[in-house]
């Protein structure tokens, strides 16, 4: 059983930082690279729980590079080996996205390795872990946005489009 609680589907609850969240996200990766060899060119961990003192939705994100996007898709059996569900109408442009648990533990997003989204993922991430007044813009968005839409995370999301767009 994960640590985490699970985030049901369409809601959003924020939880204060966890310094468990990185050693989750390393062995979920060990997890991930055991299972899909060398179809795997990297791991990172990315979203808000990579981010040290950031509020985040209790979610493990995982950004994994495949050489084409294409190539996630004949890695569908081994993710759901790991207990994954491919998530076709996940809606996020450049990624396929597999989750994990029925209340979603872990987002495994498949890109391009070093392609145009691998890039912008983690260079949001690393702004947000270099720049405090940054991170603190952002989390506030993220509280607001937690406390407007809770039952919505499709809106949630759109509303923090616009200020990652500005901080990559």
């Amino acid at each position: 059983m994960s640590p985490l609680p699970g985030l049901p589907s369409g809601t959003v609850f924020l939880m204060d930082a966890d310094p468990l969240w990185p050693c989750l996200f390393e062995a979920e990766a060990r997890r991930i690279r055991t299972a899909l060899g060398p179809a795997i060119l990297a791991i990172e961990h990315y979203g808000s729980t990579s981010v040290p003192g950031l509020k985040a939705k209790p979610v493990i994100d995982l950004l994994i590079g495949v050489r084409k996007l294409e190539d996630a898709l004949d890695q569908i059996e081994a993710m759901e080996s790991l207990g994954y569900e491919f998530a076709p109408h996940a809606g996020v442009a450049g990624h396929h996205v597999f989750g994990l648990g029925r209340d979603r533990t872990h987002l495994a997003h498949f890109v391009e390795h070093e392609g145009e989204r691998w890039q912008v993922c983690l260079a949001f991430r690393d702004r947000l872990r270099s720049d405090p007044e940054a991170r603190q813009t952002y989390q506030a968005l993220k509280e607001e946005l937690a406390a407007r839409y809770p039952k919505d995370r499709a809106a949630y999301t759109r509303g923090k489009a616009a200020l990652i767009q500005g901080l990559v």
